[in-house]
């Protein structure tokens, strides 16, 4: 017992954020529980986004009942790929990702053949609330397939590779880079065997790897390295996240990014509730960050003043980023 005692006053040391923490201090203290749906639906988080021109997956329609199913021809339309998901879903559960047509028939991106009525079938099912949180019915959102950035090539395995960002009062504190694997079926989903690469704030430049509670330094499909990869456009991913406080609302949040071959950076979802393995990422604790943005919030207030999107990444650049940024 004294042994576990010891262990955790070290981690918390270190800062280490734990559940707990996590739900106390920032979760109930920042979220205010009546701004949730903004968050936990991906349509009305998409819809807040466009009308406050962040930039996201363009939105091609939404089935909200089973007769609505007969509008999913003319949702499609002439179109090859495309993405269904469950607006309430959690996890990547009930995505399908349609990569291209085939005889009067789908491809998805795992390469699997399905018909219009497996298509039709996997809707009913988001409607039923399968995939929802608490099992509530649903909606289906239909919207563009986003193509990765050709960067992540050699470090990802088929799927989409995301960057999480958990911003607290609009201060971006911790990042992520996650990448799809064999094992996690495409999906960037740490629980199902996604990869978590820390990033560097200040620099963008991708720092160490955790694969199933192990650190690792290379993909396991690709066998390349995923440390010391640089992430382009890193700046406008830092200030979309920043300018998710306003969007929202919520203070303490996760924001998951993709960075699109033609489209550039572009907003996938908000998270209320972040995961806390990016700390295992980035060899740091979220607690020391917190608490520094915390300082900064009331030194700012007793002086009456606010910083916009662009002054909060500055701030946090310069305190957090293990490596100086470039000047000049």
């Amino acid at each position: 017992m004294f042994g576990l005692w010891k262990t955790w006053k070290a981690l918390e040391a270190r800062g280490i954020m734990g559940i707990n923490r996590r739900n106390a201090d920032y979760v109930l203290k920042y979220n205010k529980r009546s701004l949730y749906p903004i968050v936990d639906d991906k349509i009305i988080t998409k819809e807040r986004a466009i009308a406050a021109g962040i930039h996201v997956p363009e939105m091609y329609g939404v089935i909200s009942t089973e007769k609505e199913i007969d509008k999913l021809d003319a949702i499609i339309g002439g179109r090859s790929d495309f993405v269904i998901k469950p607006a309430q879903g959690a996890g990547g559960d009930g995505i399908l990702v349609v990569a291209d047509r085939f005889e009067g028939r789908y491809r998805t991106v795992s390469g699997k053949i399905i018909s219009h009525e497996e298509i039709e079938h996997q809707i009913s099912s988001i409607l039923t609330g399968l995939y929802s949180l608490g099992g509530h019915r649903d909606r289906a959102l239909i919207e563009y397939r986003v193509v990765p950035d050709q960067i992540f090539k050699s470090i990802s395995y088929e799927g989409v590779p995301d960057i999480r960002i958990i911003v607290l009062m609009g201060y971006p504190v911790m990042a992520m880079l996650r990448l799809p694997t064999r094992q996690s079926g495409g999906k960037a989903n740490l629980h199902q065997g996604a990869i978590g690469v820390g990033v560097d704030l200040a620099t963008g430049l991708t720092l160490r790897g955790t694969w199933l509670n192990n650190i690792i330094t290379k993909h396991p499909d690709t066998t390349n390295a995923v440390d010391g990869v640089q992430l382009p456009n890193w700046d406008g991913f830092m200030k979309l996240a920043a300018g998710c406080y306003e969007l929202c609302g919520l203070g303490y949040i996760g924001v998951d990014m993709v960075l699109d071959q033609e489209k550039g950076p572009l907003i996938l979802e908000l998270n209320a509730r972040p995961g806390l393995n990016i700390q295992i990422a980035n060899d740091c604790g979220l607690t020391l960050r917190t608490h520094a943005v915390e300082a900064r919030l009331e030194a700012l207030k007793a002086a009456g003043v606010t910083e916009t999107p662009e002054e909060r990444v500055e701030f946090v650049q310069a305190m957090f980023g293990h490596i100086p940024p470039v000047e000049g």
